[in-house]
């Protein structure tokens, strides 16, 4: 029973890794929850870091962040992902580009997903908030 879950977490999150690479933002809509556990610092110099719960407002997380930074320079590698029943856990590296300061961020990354029913109902993403913050600041 346990491997059917977690095979079903794990094609949910592959999905959501393929729908934000593709900037298919209608797509995430359909993939979150109704309402979502979001928890992301806040961080009031970055313009994309702010509190959601809806579907459409975290789907909008992606667009505000292309809006804000420099699409060609931003990069994300994954080191590790876990699948635990409706849980998944993904490490790794962010970098990118601030358009409006010109200044750069990089850092470690974690990423918590729950997954209920082929939807996603958490989404907690700790980050290195101190260098985005910087890049952020003219």
């Amino acid at each position: 029973m346990t491997k059917s879950i977690d095979e079903a977490t794990r094609a949910t999150v592959q999905k959501f890794l393929e729908l934000r690479l593709a900037g298919d933002t209608e797509g995430l809509v359909a993939l979150f929850a109704e309402k979502v556990d979001w928890l992301l610092a806040e961080n009031p110099a970055v313009p994309w870091i702010r509190p959601r719960s809806t579907a459409a407002d975290c789907a909008a997380q992606f667009t505000e962040l292309t809006e804000h930074t420099v699409p060609e320079d931003n990069r994300a590698s994954v080191d590790v992902f876990l699948v635990d029943g409706a849980d998944a856990v993904i490490t790794g590296h962010v970098s990118g580009t601030v358009r409006a300061t010109g200044k750069s961020f990089a850092g470690p990354f974690a990423l918590r997903l729950s997954v209920e029913n082929g939807r996603i109902t958490r989404h907690h993403l700790y980050e290195n908030s101190l260098s985005i913050a910087e890049a952020c600041t003219p």
